[in-house]
């Protein structure tokens, strides 16, 4: 796997705890388990765009006003939704 900032082919899949602030700036939740990216060489761990995007989606369609302070990004991904898909997204 190529790391998206050095180039690097030292890269590998694995899964981090990353902090978010839910989409009405309430709170900031801990998010543990996230799919992610991290480079032995340049020593960087972050999460693909798709993940960002599948993240930041499930906040816009869940209750966030029931959601834990940490959760596993299974769990996260698991919450019920109130619509079916984020209407404000115009990029697809």
């Amino acid at each position: 796997m190529t790391c998206e900032w050095c180039q690097s082919n030292d890269a590998i899949q694995s899964n981090s705890t990353v902090y978010w602030e839910l989409p009405d700036g309430t709170k900031a939740i801990t998010i543990t388990g996230t799919p992610s990216v991290a480079c032995s060489l340049c020593g960087m761990e972050y999460q693909k765009e798709s993940i960002t995007k599948e993240i930041e989606n499930q906040l816009f369609l869940i209750d966030t006003t029931k959601i834990e302070t940490v959760l596993s990004f299974e769990e996260l991904m698991g919450k019920p939704r109130l619509l079916k898909r984020n209407y404000f997204d115009f990029s697809s």
